[in-house]
This record gives structure tokens, sequence and C-alpha cells, in this order.
């Protein structure tokens, strides 16, 4: 496996160990629908959190949020629409982003609530 893929994995094994601490029910993961992907679908308290997850090595190329593009987005708010009327849910929907880097033997996690709104 690629050195990134494994990078990956391990940031969305993090994502949802610091989600589940912060009280998050984990729904999904991996969710796929047409040609989208939903990293973690999960719910807190009354709100059904969209979470995409991304994990860099550094900071170096700018920081992983600036990664998620506008044609993704509109790919997951589809997938999660899609999701929500078969599932027949009635919660406040919330896009977020969790940002992980890697440093030298640890990792730091930034959750960013409602991300979607501030492309």
């Amino acid at each position: 496996m690629a050195t990134h893929n494994e990078l990956g994995e391990k940031g969305e094994k993090l994502a949802i160990n610091f989600l589940l601490e912060q009280g998050y029910d984990i729904l999904e993961c991996n969710y796929r629908f047409e040609k989208a992907e939903v990293d973690i679908i999960a719910r807190i308290d009354h709100t059904l959190a969209i979470i995409e997850v991304k994990t860099r090595a550094t900071r170096h190329f700018g920081n992983p949020q600036d990664f998620v593009k506008p044609k993704q987005i509109q790919r997951i708010v589809k997938a999660v629409d899609y999701y929500i009327n078969s599932n027949a849910l009635d919660l406040e929907v919330r896009f977020d982003i969790v940002s992980i880097i890697k440093t030298l033997n640890n990792y730091e996690i930034e959750h960013l609530k409602n991300a979607f709104y501030h492309f």
C-alpha cells in the first residue's frame, strides 16, 4: 500500500477515535453514493455531522482543509441528501472537516465545524 494511503487510513482512524471521545455516534464510514465518498457520517445530539477527513504529513503545501474542492463538496452534499432521504432522518445537518497533520511522533487534530460554509 502506498504511504499516502496508509497515512489517510491512519488519519481516518484517528478522526473516528477523536469524534468518539467527543461524544459522537459514528453511523457510517466511507459511505459511497455515485461518485462521492463521505468519510464519516456521525450523530451528536440532534445533528447529523458529515465529516471529511484530511490528513497530511506536512503543512508545506497548505492546510489539509484547503484540499476540499467545490466539486467534491457538491458530490458530498448529493450523497448526504440521498442518505438522509433513504433513512428518513429528520436532523440538523452540519458539514465538518477534521484536519490532521502528522508531526514528528504525533498527530495534530483540528475539528472545523460548519467548514463548508467557509469556502
